[in-house]
């Protein structure tokens, strides 16, 4: 390997990781192969890429020497470019997840808390009908990851993803409490309005 792409490597962001581990599961796959096993796994507890970061990617990875590729034959009647994973990208992803140091801490972006957080800008009924639309597309979530630990039930090379989508059911269901708490929270503002007014004016509602 070159200083160059030794340097490149160095760099890879997590999303590159990600899309070498998926290639690093018998077979061989296109990049729209990739995505739909993303939507149907990692975006359960990570995320999944656009198609087109997929594909640029995978090209990164293929100058690293990580992936190759091979078209198809005219046996199929639209050519398409199947990924595999390569020894040397194999032994570099080993050493990647075997590096706990560079795991970091879970990342958080809920936007429905960032408009509860704005909550004194908008109507309570609002507020509950916005909690109400979470809860029914978390169960509809969590519908999808039962289906996804249905289908790697049994599958001894998907042992470790049948985990991390337990993981993701329990999550999941922990949502599901969070929000019926919250309700009952925002329920609670409304039997006490005094409260409301006292907290209106002041310095901001944190220590500093």
């Amino acid at each position: 390997m070159t200083s160059s792409q030794e340097s490149k490597k160095q760099e890879l962001p997590p999303t590159a990781w990600a899309v070498l581990g998926l290639l690093s599961f018998p077979g061989e796959r296109t990049g729209y192969e990739l995505k739909k096993w993303a939507d149907s796994s990692l975006r359960f507890f990570y995320w999944s890429p656009a198609i087109s970061q997929i594909y640029a990617e995978l090209r990164r990875l293929e100058e690293l020497g990580y992936a190759a590729s091979a078209r198809s034959g005219p046996e199929e009647a639209r050519a398409k470019r199947r990924y595999a994973i390569t020894d040397a990208g194999r032994g570099a992803l080993a050493g990647w997840a075997a590096d706990t140091t560079e795991a970091g801490p879970p990342v958080l972006k809920h936007g429905l808390l960032l408009r509860i957080w704005l909550g004194h800008l908008a109507e309570p009924e609002r507020l509950r009908a916005m909690v109400g639309e979470h809860l029914e597309r978390t169960r509809g979530e969590l519908s999808a990851v039962r289906e996804a630990m249905e289908h790697a039930s049994g599958v001894p090379e998907w042992t470790f993803p049948a985990l991390a989508l337990r993981w993701s059911e329990r999550q999941h269901l922990a949502e599901l409490e969070l929000a019926n708490a919250l309700l009952t929270d925002l329920d609670g503002l409304g039997q006490a309005p005094e409260d409301q007014g006292r907290q209106a004016g002041g310095d901001a509602p944190t220590p500093g």
